[in-house]
């Protein structure tokens, strides 16, 4: 007695979805002679960045601090090393999921002493519908490859062996997040120029699923 023939195919989707998230990344630095002033600086000009995030309220979906560092700034003076300061940096890793405030977010930290902001990189959620439409839609193509296989056979799909999952990929169509430098108190105390504004366009997300699947079907009808 003979098996039941089988098919197996590859199913693909991809779909171009919007992004959820604004991932942008906040560091903070300062110098000073002393390491104790270095680091009373550091301590300020952080918790002027968190309460100013902060402000955004639930806009703000994530942050995230990175670990402090402080190393000695050194120079070699007549074949001897001289420590001359010291440069305190921390930073964090902010999670935006309200769009509308992006641009205004970025451009107010970026105008803060010695601060660098970089960004934004765009994602998805991990549990995203975009994700679950990818599959669903990979099954699909799946089911079809395999029922046009069945008919140019003379047969039919029969029954379902296994499904697999194979690749799931999310990438996003954009140029690299941009740079906003840190910059220095005013000097001489003349006045600095208001923060210009600035209007992010999020970049598509790219979601790739592939699935491969094992089906049964019945006897090929071969004409004479």
């Amino acid at each position: 007695m003979s098996s039941q023939p089988t098919i197996t195919v590859r199913g693909e989707a991809t779909l171009e979805v919007d992004p959820e998230l604004a991932v942008v990344q906040v560091s903070v630095t300062a110098r000073d002679r002393g390491r104790q002033r270095a680091l009373d600086l550091l301590a300020r000009r952080n918790e002027q960045i968190l309460t100013l995030i902060r402000a955004h309220g639930a806009a703000v979906e994530r942050l995230d601090s990175s670990p402090v560092q402080v190393s000695p700034e050194v120079k070699d003076a007549k074949g001897r090393e001289r420590v001359i300061g010291y440069v305190a940096r921390a930073g964090v890793t902010v999670t935006v999921g309200d769009f509308s405030i992006l641009g205004d977010l970025v451009m107010k930290l970026a105008d803060q002493e010695m601060v660098t902001v970089t960004g934004p990189w765009w994602q998805l959620r991990v549990d995203s519908p975009a994700r679950r439409q990818a599959r669903l839609a990979a099954a699909q193509d799946a089911m079809l490859r395999a029922r046009e296989y069945a008919e140019a056979f003379g047969g039919r799909l029969s029954g379902l062996l296994e499904v697999a999952d194979q690749h799931m990929l999310t990438t996003a169509r954009e140029p690299g997040p941009m740079l906003f430098r840190a910059r220095g108190a005013a000097a001489g105390g003349v006045p600095e120029a208001a923060a210009p504004e600035f209007d992010f366009e999020p970049a598509k997300q790219t979601v790739s699923a592939q699935v491969e699947a094992h089906f049964t079907m019945t006897a090929p009808e071969f004409g004479a």
